[in-house]
C-alpha cells in the first residue's frame, strides 16, 4: 500500500470535517517510534495528542489489555459493574491532589469527561453560569465548545451554542495581558455580565494545551482559589492533557498551592485506550441522583485495565522525574537554538509540556508561517511534531516519557535541521 492511495479514498470515504495533519497511515509503532504502511519510520513528538506518556504498546499495558480481553470486554457497568472500575476510582481518588474524601466516575472521552463535570458542578450548586478562559480547550460537543476559548477550527459554522457560559482572558504574559488584566476581567464580567450567585463553576486548564501551552502563573491560581471561595464557586481543573506525569508530577495541579473541586481526566490515562474521568469532593460528586451519570461505554474493562497498568508504569519507571528532566534537557536545548532562530519568541514549559512560540522578528506578530514550515521540514526528515495555538504559531513538544535517549537525541537532531532551515 501507498500513503497516497489510502489518502486519496479517505478523502472520498470520510467528510473534510475529520481532518488529517499528516497524509501518511500507520502501520505499527513501538514506545516512540510509527512505521508507516510503506516502511518509514518517524519519531513521535506528538504522542497521539498527550496520550502515549507511557510510549505506544508499553508491554505491561498491553500484557493487562490481553488478560482483560480474555475474561471480558464489556458489560456496561451501570449495569452489571466489575470490581477493577471500584479499585481504579479508589487508586485516583487516593493519588488526586484534593484534600478528604473523594469519589471517581469513568467516561470514555476528554469531552465527555467536561460535559459531566459541569453536570455535577451544576447539580451541586444549583446555578446555571460557568466561566472558562480564552485561548483554553475543552472539546468538541455542544458544551465543550462553548467553553473552548478557540473559534477556528473547533467553534466556526457550529453555533448557536449552549447558553450562561462566560469567558475571561487567560494572563499571557508575551501578548500583554497580565494576571491583574485576567482578575480584573473576572470582576467586570461579574460587574456587567453575570451575578457571581449565579455562577456554578470556573474551568481552567493549568496548561492550556490547543491555547499554545500557556502556563497558568502560581499568583494567578491563588487569587483564582480566592475568588471561588469568596463567591462559593466550584473549580474544576481540566488535566485532560496536563495528567499523568506530563508536567513532572502526577498532576499538574501539583505545582500549585492550591486545590481544585473537580478534576477532569482523559488522555494519558488509558495508555491509548479511550477512557477519561471526573476525580472530586465526594459531597459534590454525589449530587446528581443515580442515573445522572454514565454511559454506554463509559468505564469500558479493556481501558481501565489499561490504566491500571498506566499507573503501575508510572510509579514503577518514575515518569515524573524523567517528565522533569527530558523537560529541562529539551528547554535547554530549545534556548540554544533560539540563538540561531529569531523567530523564536518564547520557549515555555512545565516539565515535558515544553512548546516554543513563533513570531516576526520585524514585526513582533504570530508566526503561524513559520510554525507550519517547521513542521513540515521535521516531518520529511521523519519527527512528528504538533502546532497548536489561538494563531497557530506554537509548536508543541510530546514526546513519550518512557522514549529511549538516543531517540530523543535524534528527535533533537532533526529539530535543530528544521529550525535553522
Amino acid at each position: 500500500m501507498k500513503n497516497i492511495e489510502i489518502d486519496q479514498r479517505r478523502a472520498l470515504a470520510t467528510p473534510r470535517g475529520v481532518g488529517v495533519t499528516f497524509p501518511l497511515y500507520a502501520d505499527r509503532a513501538e514506545n516512540a517510534t510509527l512505521w508507516d504502511v510503506e516502511g518509514r519510520a518517524y519519531i513521535d513528538f506528538a504522542c497521539g495528542i498527550a496520550v502515549l506518556n507511557t510510549g505506544h504498546r508499553h508491554p505491561k499495558v498491553q500484557a493487562a489489555i490481553e488478560a482483560q480481553l480474555n475474561r471480558f470486554t464489556h458489560t456496561a457497568y451501570q449495569i452489571v459493574p466489575y470490581e477493577s472500575y471500584i479499585s481504579l476510582a479508589e487508586r485516583i481518588n487516593a493519588l488526586a491532589p484534593i484534600d478528604g474524601l473523594k469519589k471517581t466516575a469513568f467516561f470514555t472521552t476528554g469531552a465527555e469527561a467536561v460535559e459531566n463535570a459541569v453536570k455535577i458542578a451544576r447539580s451541586h450548586t444549583g446555578r446555571p453560569a460557568v466561566l472558562a478562559f480564552t485561548g483554553g480547550f475543552h472539546g468538541r460537543t455542544m458544551m465543550g465548545m462553548a467553553l473552548t476559548g478557540k473559534v477556528v477550527p473547533y467553534k466556526v459554522g457550529f453555533g448557536p451554542f449552549p447558553g450562561d457560559v462566560h469567558h475571561a482572558p487567560f494572563p499571557n504574559r508575551l501578548h500583554g495581558v497580565s494576571i491583574e488584566d485576567s482578575l480584573r476581567a473576572i470582576e467586570s464580567l461579574f460587574k456587567a455580565d453575570v451575578d457571581p450567585q449565579r455562577v456554578a463553576a470556573i474551568i481552567v486548564e493549568l496548561v492550556q494545551g490547543e491555547g499554545g501551552f500557556n502556563i497558568a502563573p502560581v499568583e494567578f491560581m491563588t487569587e483564582l482559589r480566592a475568588l471561588c471561595n469568596a463567591h462559593r464557586i466550584l473549580l474544576i481543573a481540566d488535566e485532560v492533557q496536563t495528567g499523568f506525569a506530563r508536567t513532572g508530577k502526577l498532576f499538574a495541579l501539583e505545582h500549585y498551592p492550591v486545590q481544585a473541586d473537580l478534576i477532569t481526566l482523559a488522555k494519558s490515562l488509558a495508555g491509548g485506550m479511550p477512557l477519561s474521568a471526573v476525580c472530586g469532593r465526594a459531597e459534590v460528586m454525589d449530587a446528581p441522583l443515580p442515573g445522572g451519570l454514565g454511559g454506554t461505554f463509559a468505564g469500558n474493562p479493556l481501558a481501565i485495565a489499561a490504566a491500571h497498568a498506566v499507573i503501575d508504569v508510572i510509579a514503577e519507571e518514575d515518569l515524573c522525574k524523567r517528565a522533569a528532566r527530558l523537560g529541562a534537557r529539551l528547554v535547554q536545548f530549545l534556548e540554544n537554538e533560539r540563538g540561531r532562530c529569531s523567530g523564536i519568541a518564547e520557549v515555555r514549559a512545565l516539565g515535558s509540556m515544553v512548546a516554543i512560540e513563533l513570531c516576526d522578528p520585524a514585526s513582533g506578530k504570530p508566526d503561524a508561517e513559520a510554525a507550519k514550515r517547521i513542521q513540515q521540514q521535521a516531518i520529511e526528515q521523519g519527527l512528528i511534531l504538533l502546532t497548536c495555538g489561538v494563531y497557530g504559531n506554537v509548536i508543541r513538544f510530546l514526546f513519550p516519557l518512557s522514549i529511549e535517549d538516543a531517540v530523543f537525541e535524534e528527535g533533537q537532531a532533526i529539530l535543530a535541521q528544521a529550525l535553522e532551515s
